[in-house]
């Protein structure tokens, strides 16, 4: 009842002051505060101050509001760790930038090895009059390496 009265109350004055300036012969102006001050009579009888008030003063709206808003914080500061973290896919992301899989599958036991250079001799076998040395385990250098093209 009291914004339907305040909106009253401020479109008389804006058409009071369209009034005074259509008197000094300034007519588009005054058109135009006329069109202004129009404007919060049209929304009382449309309704829409009755629901605006009906918003702005019911509890649960603003708990929904609220509830909204907790969401969206939630939301931007699980993106922002994930961002600056890079919890998971990290490893994924780097070989879809490479453009390449990875040389050693995360759960394997041995080095999965591509093709590796098309132009490289094979390796020599040793010869079996040498006695066999203890040799140390150089599989991960080597899968390095190969994926270099080394």
């Amino acid at each position: 009842m009291l914004a339907e009265t305040i909106c009253s109350a401020v479109s008389a004055a804006g058409l009071g002051i369209a009034a005074i300036t259509a008197y000094r012969k300034r007519f588009l102006a005054a058109t135009r505060i006329a069109a202004y001050s129009l404007i919060p009579v049209g929304l009382v009888m449309t309704g829409v101050v009755e629901w605006l008030s009906d918003l702005v003063f019911e509890p649960a709206t603003w708990v929904g509001v609220g509830i909204l808003g907790l969401s969206w914080v939630l939301f931007m500061t699980s993106r922002a760790v994930e961002r600056r973290s890079g919890v998971e896919g990290r490893k994924e992301r780097k070989a879809a930038k490479a453009g390449r899989s990875e040389a050693v599958e995360p759960k394997a036991s041995a080095p999965s090895l591509g093709a590796g250079r098309t132009g490289a001799r094979p390796a020599a076998k040793p010869k079996a009059a040498e006695p066999a040395e203890p040799a140390e385990d150089f599989s991960d250098i080597e899968a390095i390496l190969k994926k270099h093209g080394i």
